[in-house]
């Protein structure tokens, strides 16, 4: 018989879950490729380390662990009905360059915590769901892109939305994704096994810190996010005219890194006066890279998001046509190729509200919680082609990400994880 009651969770109980998630975050931080900083990225040594740990606690919790064929550790607490849908919690393992150590991973420890929470045992001493479907907790294994330059890998091949053409991206050192497959002890040609169908997943859920300061300047600990930010990725070239950087006088240089620095400034002054509308210029590269030489070529990078596709889309045309003038001015050719685009994902109304309901049970707030659209990507985007999508943000003193100081404290974890505890009930609760 299935309850769609939470257990009760004494404090000390849900400080007792935070405490040992931020204990586990430490301990992943310390699986790195890198001396004094943390590195973790797809396929290498260090991805099959941590999917090794996160499939011993996934045990520990009541679990029965596995790795898909994607290479995500996924942990599955059954349902009574072994053919139950399952409500997906989780986030990613992978890292950036250098990385904090609470992105992605904290969402796949307190997605643990919680199973470990609501599991009920059975007469027969076995872990079982509370609820009419199972509970299972997702270790994404790509959804930085560090490595092959193409984010959610993992999460993709789930989703059912993997494209073959991603087997010939190479990492820096040439390694197809495909050699990388077979070299960590994947099969290529099992790649579609990783994939759902949309009535084997009742939803899908993740906590994961904001990687902003709005809930710092609030002084809230938890939001309810609304969507994921639409993004379009760009590689500009501009092309001008190398040449002597003595002889050649002002009024006939073609200086390829002037105009693309001026592109870049032109960036931000438009995307400023826009709302929610983010461009960033990550990249920049002059050649032939002499100190003595004027640039005759510059390469950039255009990283470019919005909580809406028209509105980022409008904001792309007005980018352009300003690039228009700044080459025409300077007597330079530009051109752009999209290397990535994803559009906006909106969380559904449902999880919103559980999630909602969630943090008033946490907090012990009568005011509403706050309500944030995320302009950080996250697998939930390519998730939400086969399952309905809801996250819980986490506050993150500073708003800094993807950087070692990137935190968060360990009593907001433990609301966290209460919240997201009682966001699953109310799941369970809803009539099927």
């Amino acid at each position: 018989m299935t309850t769609t009651r939470l257990p009760e969770l004494s404090p000390e109980t849900v400080a007792s879950a935070a405490r040992r998630v931020m204990a586990r975050c430490d301990e992943l931080a310390r699986v790195t490729a890198d001396d004094g900083a943390i590195t973790r990225v797809h396929l290498s040594p260090e991805h099959a380390r941590v999917n090794r740990l996160a499939a011993e606690w996934m045990r520990e919790a009541g679990m029965t662990p596995r790795q898909d064929a994607a290479g995500n550790q996924l942990g599955l607490l059954p349902a009574d009905d072994p053919d139950a849908p399952v409500l997906m919690l989780g986030s990613h393992l992978d890292t950036v360059i250098d990385a904090g150590r609470f992105d992605g991973i904290l969402g796949v420890l307190m997605a643990i915590e919680v199973v470990r929470l609501l599991r009920r045992v059975d007469d027969e001493g076995r872990s079982r769901s509370p609820f009419p479907f199972g509970l299972e907790v997702a270790a994404f294994s790509d959804e930085e892109g560090t490595r092959f330059g193409k984010a959610l890998l993992g999460s993709s091949a789930m989703a059912g939305t993997w494209d073959d053409a991603w087997w010939d991206l190479a990492d820096a050192d040439g390694t197809t994704l495909r050699e990388a497959y077979r070299e960590f002890g994947l099969d290529p040609g099992r790649i579609g096994e990783a994939a759902r169908r949309p009535e084997q997943l009742v939803g899908y859920l993740e906590a994961h810190i904001e990687q902003g300061p709005e809930l710092d300047r609030r002084g809230e600990a938890l939001a309810v996010v609304s969507s994921i930010a639409s993004a379009r990725r760009f590689q500009l070239l501009v092309e001008g005219e190398a040449r002597h950087a003595g002889g050649t006088p002002y009024d006939m240089r073609r200086d390829a890194l002037l105009g693309a620095s001026e592109a870049a400034l032109a960036v931000e002054r438009i995307c400023r006066g826009e709302h929610h509308i983010i461009g960033t210029v990550g990249q920049l590269e002059a050649f032939p890279g002499a100190v003595n030489v004027v640039p005759g070529e510059a390469r950039f990078s255009l990283d470019l998001r919005g909580e809406f596709d028209a509105d980022r889309d409008r904001v792309w045309r007005a980018i352009s046509l300003e690039l228009d003038d700044i080459m025409g001015r300077r007597g330079l050719r530009w051109r752009a190729r999209e290397v990535h685009s994803a559009p906006a994902v909106f969380c559904a109304p449902l999880l919103q509200d559980v999630v909602r309901e969630g943090i008033r049970h946490s907090v012990g707030a009568a005011a509403e919680p706050a309500t944030l659209f995320s302009p950080a990507g996250h697998d939930g985007m390519a998730l939400g082609a086969v399952a309905p999508v809801g996250m819980l943000f986490l506050r993150n003193p500073d708003g800094i990400s993807h950087h070692p100081d990137e935190s968060v404290s360990a009593p907001d974890v433990a609301l966290g994880i209460r919240a997201l505890a009682e966001a699953v009930a109310h799941v369970g609760a809803e009539p099927r």
